[in-house]
């Protein structure tokens, strides 16, 4: 019985692979079984517990570069190529000199010199108000005078506010308008515009 089962299964292979070779016009390998070998390790008490490390082994690098590009690469990368696409060191055209010390600077940016400078002694100014007033909260304004200042606004004025005293003549650039309050007044409404726009 199993050799003429045998013997059909053999018969319909060859009926298979020359059917198949007549249509597509090219031999096809004769078929192959596939078996799993795969040994479960929970139900094989002889071998080692399955382990990630079995896996990955030496074989994998994540998203580590082998080897380091070269420098004609990164030449190209950074400059470009000439006959391709070409990146030159380009002049800035927008570098201005700044009127208060001669420094140059990029068009609509402050210049760092002056900036650094009024940093500085604005930095030294809230020293000394920490120092004379301590930390905790100020609620009356602060006035900062330096030395060969007078007080030439009237008595009224002075009402209500602290006086901090630097013990140095006023640098000529930090002009007395940077500590003014604005012009502008405070508004009174309370209402918040626009309204009924539904």
């Amino acid at each position: 019985m199993q050799s003429i089962a045998a013997a059909v299964t053999a018969a319909l292979r060859k009926a298979e692979t020359s059917l198949l070779s007549a249509i597509f016009g090219r031999p096809f390998p004769p078929p192959v079984l596939c078996v799993d070998t795969y040994e479960s390790p929970i139900t094989n008490g002889n071998r080692s517990p399955f382990s990630i490390k079995d896996v990955i082994g030496d074989g994998f690098l994540w998203a580590v570069p082998k080897t380091r590009r070269t420098i004609e690469k990164r030449l190209n990368r950074k400059y470009g190529v000439p006959g391709y696409y070409y990146k030159p060191l380009r002049v800035k055209t927008n570098l201005r000199v700044c009127n208060t010390c001669g420094h140059d600077h990029e068009v609509g940016l402050l210049c760092p010199n002056c900036y650094n400078k009024i940093m500085e002694e604005t930095k030294e100014m809230q020293e000394k108000i920490r120092s004379e007033l301590g930390l905790n909260p100020i609620e009356q304004e602060v006035i900062v005078l330096y030395e060969g200042e007078a007080l030439e606004e009237p008595e009224e004025f002075w009402k209500g506010k602290r006086v901090v005293e630097m013990k140095k003549p006023r640098p000529a650039w930090f002009s007395k308008n940077l500590l003014q309050k604005t012009t502008q007044k405070p508004a009174t409404s309370t209402d918040i515009k626009p309204t009924e726009l539904a």
